[in-house]
């Protein structure tokens, strides 16, 4: 019989104040900086690090170059800043799941992509947001598309109502708290009916929150009965032409369906 050890390192802290079992600080400060680099829009130097974080240069000056040297951290050229890489999506990415869902996907993108003349991309769930995982350009010289990597919070993209309106109400409530910045009761009642409201048509299509004369179509991806992605179609009007809004969403939903259909329970897929 093997005996374990416990780390000492590793034992609970009396004075935590929560549920956890164990802490393991070393590593809880590298997860902070992390995090902390993620909801910034600019690169931060150290000093203001160590400020945001309320802990000393001692403590994270080795830590940061640890994530510096592991590719976890980047910094510009001449700038003192650190920003986050893209070396934490890149390893969600090449989740197995993630990366099979991508492979189905990325030829029913691309088809499309063609029969309507628009681009498209295909969301999934992290941390409260909905991140772009996969992209297809239009096939036309002129449309709108998104970067892969592109993130908003669930309650401002149309790929988020989808991703939460296919979805039990256990996993709903889990991701509700996942939500930065929180809404007031107000507002999460409201996004709770407008997701009710969009798996009962099985679409969203609304004007885009960001960028004038899009409309955003988005039909889920479905797996298991619950959505394991979205598929976002930033509908872009074209003038001279006719407007094929109608048929353009009939695709979307058309193509989240033979995509849905190609996906396999991941205890049946490697």
């Amino acid at each position: 019989m093997t005996t374990v050890v416990p780390d000492p390192a590793a034992e609970p802290d009396a004075d935590a104040g929560d549920d956890r079992r164990y802490r393991a600080p070393a590593l809880e400060k590298g997860l902070d900086i992390l995090e902390l680099l993620a909801g910034c829009a600019t690169p931060l130097t150290l000093t203001q690090i160590v400020q945001r974080l309320g802990r000393s240069h001692g403590e994270l000056f080795r830590m940061v170059q640890v994530l510096e040297y592991r590719g976890y951290l980047t910094t510009e050229t001449g700038g003192e800043g650190y920003s986050l890489s893209d070396r934490l999506f890149s390893l969600g990415m090449n989740q197995p799941r993630t990366r099979y869902l991508i492979e189905v996907a990325l030829p029913e993108m691309r088809r499309l992509a063609q029969d309507t003349g628009q681009s498209c991309h295909v969301a999934v769930h992290t941390m409260g947001d909905m991140a772009v995982v996969a992209r297809m350009e239009s096939a036309e010289q002129l449309g709108f598309s998104v970067r892969v990597g592109y993130r908003r919070p669930l309650l401002q993209a149309a790929s988020g109502v989808v991703l939460y309106a296919f979805q039990p109400d256990d996993v709903r409530a889990r991701w509700e708290k996942l939500l930065d910045p929180q809404p007031d009761a107000e507002a999460l009642a409201a996004f709770r009916a407008h997701a009710d409201e969009v798996r009962q048509r099985a679409v969203e299509r609304t004007p885009s929150r960001f960028v004038s004369g899009v409309t955003d179509l988005s039909a889920p991806i479905l797996r298991g009965g619950a959505a394991a992605a979205a598929l976002t179609m930033p509908y872009l009007a074209k003038l001279g032409e006719p407007d094929a809004i109608d048929a353009a969403a009939a695709a979307v939903q058309a193509a989240a369906a033979r995509i849905s259909a190609q996906l396999v329970d991941d205890d049946h897929h490697p």
